[in-house]
């Protein structure tokens, strides 16, 4: 008798479905990639063969929207789910104006500032993060390894980031030298022919750090982790390796840029922008493989990204030598890199699961940074913390949408002149010059039939600009560090 009832229990046992693991998460930034800057967004210059292969294998979000026009308070967004309204950190402020007591980094996120890194290791996985950090110095309450990261390698801060070759890189707590005879990320060169090789150090800094994030992959293939890869590119100074640059048109550049501008000087400055964007584009297929080669594809979220739009023009020209104009970089949007119209804030996004997102899929519902940490929590199964200001995209991306409302979605930008905007379904409001002698009015569009921002209708749309207003007064919380104030009119 017992040996029949073991029977029936091994064949229940065996006739129950496997449990499926924790899927896990990859989370892929670009930095200061344009909207129209690849190949599945438009691009026609520059080949993204990989990213427009993970487009081909999941969902492109054509109406997705990064956190911040500029690097920190975007990746503070991202991080904690709060809004720029509520964001500890709203600019690019370094850490020494606060804390003298560092020497290089950014502002740092405080001890009680919840990251989704944090929420994702409470839950049982292995977090990684490679790359630029840009959200406290090492040793201070922003330290990656106090947000939530067993593992750090790259650039902590953002200034340092500047240069593709230099002197070196954390790993945690522990400065690794990359390159004794590091390159500056700005210098000026007024005449004199201009050499690719004067600007060229030791070793490329993202060659560095992708090894690493492959190495973590193979270390934790066994359990569910988060694998966060801010890469540095195609943010200025321009300074690739020869061997991409020649893989670009020589005809493409009739002048060389000096460093007028900002940033290094280059001989080629087109082509060396494409490379950089195309070098991106190689690192994201390295990692792509990789999760290939482990058998992880099936049961990872791949998220790619940029941390806000193109690079921004500066006199006569675009900030670093950069040329977004030539690349059609931001497809006519308005704006650039530092402003909360489309063109600095609408980014190109791509979502992968395969047997939960529908492959070669697009959406255009709007969303923004705020809603990856609820988003991930909920693929992970994970419960969400309470008090985030965005809201799950996982219904949409596996099309079981619930029906919900779009929250509105706030920007509050002291930096760039003070800017605000706030996003309600097809309409937006944005007000810019808010920290100027001579503030701009009240810009209200309709994103849906006039993306590119060209007819303001505040005026004619009284009801939906004073709603619009509204939410901004009660979305705006105080900053001491990060202050902007609303007009009164």
């Amino acid at each position: 008798m017992l040996s029949i009832v073991l029977a029936c229990l091994v064949g229940t046992l065996a006739s129950q479905p496997k449990a499926q693991p924790n899927p896990n998460i990859v989370f892929i930034l670009a930095d200061d990639l344009g909207w129209a800057e690849v190949g599945c967004f438009g691009q026609k210059k520059i080949p993204t063969p990989n990213i427009d292969q993970l487009a081909s294998q999941g969902m492109r979000l054509t109406r997705h929207y990064s956190g911040a026009p500029v690097c920190a308070p975007s990746r503070c967004v991202l991080m904690t789910g709060k809004h720029l309204g509520h964001a500890e950190i709203r600019g690019n402020q370094q850490a020494k104006i606060s804390f003298p007591e560092f020497t290089e980094g950014q502002h740092p996120l405080s001890a009680k500032a919840t990251t989704l890194a944090m929420v994702l290791r409470q839950n049982g996985y292995a977090t990684g993060a490679f790359g630029k950090w840009g959200l406290g110095p090492t040793g201070s309450t922003g330290d990656p390894n106090q947000k939530g990261f067993d593992t750090f390698f790259g650039y902590n801060c953002q200034a340092v980031a500047h240069s593709y070759f230099p002197k070196n890189l954390w790993h945690n707590d522990r400065r690794i030298v990359i390159n004794p005879k590091p390159v500056p990320g700005h210098q000026k060169q007024p005449q004199g022919e201009v050499k690719l090789e004067d600007y060229q150090g030791e070793v490329y800094a993202p060659d560095r750090i992708l090894p690493e994030a492959l190495a973590f992959l193979d270390a934790h293939q066994g359990k569910p982790f988060f694998l966060y890869l801010p890469f540095i590119e195609p943010h200025v100074a321009m300074h690739p390796p020869k061997e991409w640059v020649d893989r670009f048109p020589r005809e493409w550049d009739e002048v060389p840029y000096r460093g007028e501008r900002s940033y290094l000087p280059h001989p080629r400055p087109r082509a060396a922008y494409a490379a950089m964007i195309a070098h991106l584009d190689d690192q994201v297929g390295q990692v792509l493989r990789k999760l290939d080669h482990l058998g992880l594809t099936n049961n990872t979220l791949v998220v790619f990204s940029s941390d806000n739009g193109a690079t921004h023009p500066t006199g006569n020209g675009f900030v670093g030598g950069a040329d977004p104009a030539f690349f059609n970089s931001t497809a006519n949007l308005r704006g650039h890199k530092g402003s909360v119209h489309e063109g600095g804030i609408r980014v190109p996004t791509v979502v992968r699961m395969p047997g939960k997102i529908k492959a070669g899929s697009s959406s255009d519902s709007p969303g923004y940074f705020p809603d990856w940490f609820p988003t991930v929590c909920e693929a992970a199964g994970i419960a969400t913390p309470v008090g985030l200001d965005g809201q799950s995209l996982w219904p949409e991306l596996t099309g079981v949408p619930k029906g919900k409302s779009r929250k509105p979605m706030v920007y509050v930008f002291p930096e760039y002149g003070g800017q605000v905007a706030v996003c309600l379904g097809r309409h937006k409001l944005v007000r810019t010059g808010l920290k100027t002698k001579k503030p701009g009015v009240w810009e209200l569009y309709d994103i849906e039939h006039d993306p590119g921002e060209k007819e303001n209708l505040a005026e004619r749309e009284p009801k939906i600009l004073a709603a619009a207003k509204a939410i901004l007064e009660r979305e705006i919380s105080e900053n001491k560090v990060f202050p902007l104030a609303l007009p009164k009119d």
